[in-house]
């Protein structure tokens, strides 16, 4: 009886086997909180995908930096580690330099005209620099304006910024930004940032209002302006070797239940951004509106800062980017 227990057993372990390989998994990392509309657009990824798979096959969604912070995640995803990642654009700039170029300073007048850029010829030319490096692009999501946030005075005029130690990305053209305006920027991974910040190792950071809100850096921050200095994007993307090795029908797939979560973050973000200041004014932030002279004298200490990006970056790039923008009036 004992012999027959253990055949039966090792029988059922290696059909459970089977059956596990016979459903594909994806895992799909994040270092956005799980109330982020980035993390919350995931979970309608994986709604999507087994929907139309009819469940043959499992997306694993794991936001708030489950799987490691957002640089250890790029490394995962180019090495084959995760399948796919959503993460600051900002973060991929050392894999792909060019995408600093829809990180210009005070480039976009609004989130139309930076999706219209995105999701035109200068997004399909990132895209194809992005798959060079092991990388498939599958589209971007709204990040959002980013805006100032300190501990040590309200901002009203430029010399308010001069001398505050800033977090920032690790993205070149942002720290030549914030060196224009005198500031002290530093590189960090926001998986540093909240304790950076709670033990006054650096003045402050700048982030989007609904990150600002979901993150909880108003419990670490008092200061807060509608700078708006960059509009930044999320990029989810792929290890291009297990796209490529899916069958075109599992690819369309994909593609139709991640269009569907992109379409769904960027109205959530959109209301999530409107709404994020009050949050913030009422859990206590002291708010100071950026006036119409404090934005000319932004824009007029970082001008040099696009030319000299745009200088290091492809040429046929930049100028595609200039035809783009003169399309729209910008």
């Amino acid at each position: 009886m004992t012999v027959f227990k253990t055949i039966l057993t090792t029988s059922a372990l290696a059909l459970f086997a089977v059956s596990a390989q016979a459903q594909d998994v994806i895992r799909v990392a994040g270092n956005f909180a799980t109330e982020h509309s980035s993390s919350l657009a995931m979970v309608k990824f994986e709604e999507e995908l087994e929907r139309l798979s009819g469940g043959a096959i499992d997306v694993n969604i794991f936001p708030a930096q489950q799987l490691g912070g957002a640089a250890e995640n790029v490394q995962s995803v180019k090495t084959g580690a995760i399948e796919l990642m959503w993460v600051g654009t900002a973060y991929l700039t050392r894999t792909v330099p060019e995408l600093e170029v829809v990180g210009l300073p005070f480039q976009f007048p609004d989130r139309k005209a930076a999706f219209a850029i995105v999701d035109g010829p200068v997004g399909a030319a990132l895209d194809d620099k992005l798959a060079t490096e092991g990388l498939k692009s599958m589209g971007y999501m709204e990040l959002g304006f980013r805006q100032l946030t300190n501990n040590v005075r309200p901002i009203v005029t430029v010399e308010d910024i001069a001398g505050l130690k800033i977090r920032l990305q690790p993205n070149e053209t942002h720290l030549a930004t914030f060196r224009a305006l005198g500031a002290n920027p530093v590189a960090m991974d926001v998986k540093e940032l909240y304790s950076a910040l709670e033990q006054g190792v650096i003045d402050g950071q700048e982030n989007p209002f609904a990150i600002i809100n979901v993150a909880g850096y108003a419990e670490v921050q008092k200061n807060v302006s509608n700078t708006g200095h960059f509009f930044d994007f999320i990029s989810v993307v792929g290890n291009k070797a297990w796209f490529d090795g899916l069958d075109a029908e599992t690819q369309a797939m994909v593609h139709e239940a991640m269009d569907t979560a992109i379409t769904y973050q960027r109205e959530l973000a959109a209301q999530q951004d409107a709404d994020g200041l009050g949050v913030l004014i009422e859990k206590g932030m002291s708010y100071s509106e950026v006036s119409p002279e404090l934005a000319a004298a932004l824009r007029a200490k970082t001008a040099g800062v696009a030319a000299e990006t745009k200088s290091r970056l492809d040429a046929d790039l930049v100028e595609l980017l200039d035809a783009e923008t003169a399309k729209l009036g910008m």
